[in-house]
């Protein structure tokens, strides 16, 4: 095998400003870029112009590259001494399937290297004046994937969740949104508790909605709430109406 090397690197959550520096330099020198759906496209830009430049997005019900082709794409290239550049939205190792890939990855003898990034976690709220932790309102906060029928993923307890965090933070969870908010309120969850959702997040597009938890589901619907989107659970989402800075530049 030829010596190349696949570096697994976090695209940040939408705006391409909040791209790492390192990311950026390493993505200067690709020779292949492969990306997902929810890159920006801008960041391909960086890359050589004659760098080949690879699609692999998965839309919401629609995978059609398999997660096998993609990682044996990243095989191929790396065997041919090519610098692949694994581009994926926010963080690699954040429910982005880097742990999946890097495992492959060493498996196969392949050299790797991981650029954690900006993820929309984190990113969103803070562009919604969400502080997810505060002195006064939150010292804990979990991070939680609302997509979980994959098969052999490790199921959510919500129950559990409802109980153990002061900020709960939801990743592609608009699909079974009515449903886990069902069970967060089984597991304690005040119904009153306030929630924002955070569509398109950081970038020109961000639509920001509030209301309590127990009407999640519905107000999403009501606002024609559509992916990505971040949920955020708890009472900081208080704050935003005071604090939030960001002004997207659509009507």
């Amino acid at each position: 095998m030829t010596n190349g090397k696949v570096f697994l690197v976090g695209a940040g959550p939408g705006d391409p400003s909040l791209i790492t520096l390192k990311a950026a330099e390493i993505l200067r020198k690709a020779d292949v870029v492969v990306y997902d759906r929810l890159v920006n496209e801008a960041l391909l830009n960086l890359a050589p112009e004659n760098a080949l430049k690879i699609y692999v997005g998965k839309e919401p019900g629609r995978h059609e590259i398999s997660q096998e082709e993609i990682t044996n794409r990243l095989i191929h290239s790396a065997s041919q001494g090519k610098t692949v550049v694994r581009l994926k939205g926010g963080d690699p190792f954040l429910f982005g399937r880097g742990g999946e890939e890097a495992e492959a990855l060493a498996a196969s003898g392949v050299p790797f290297e991981v650029v954690p990034g900006v993820t929309s976690a984190l990113a969103a709220p803070a562009y919604a004046g969400i502080p997810i932790t505060h002195r006064q309102y939150a010292s804990s906060v979990v991070i939680v994937t609302g997509h979980s029928v994959a098969e052999n993923a490790k199921p959510v307890n919500w129950e559990k969740l409802a109980r153990c965090a002061d900020t709960i933070v939801i990743l592609m969870g608009l699909e079974a949104l009515a449903e886990t908010v069902k069970k967060l309120l089984a597991g304690g969850l005040n119904p009153e508790t306030p929630a924002a959702i955070i569509e398109w997040g950081t970038t020109s597009r961000q639509k920001v909605v509030t209301c309590t938890t127990e009407d999640l589901a519905k107000t999403a619907k009501e606002k024609n709430v559509m992916p990505p989107a971040v949920v955020v659970i708890g009472e900081v989402v208080k704050l935003g109406s005071k604090l939030a800075w960001f002004k997207p530049d659509i009507p």
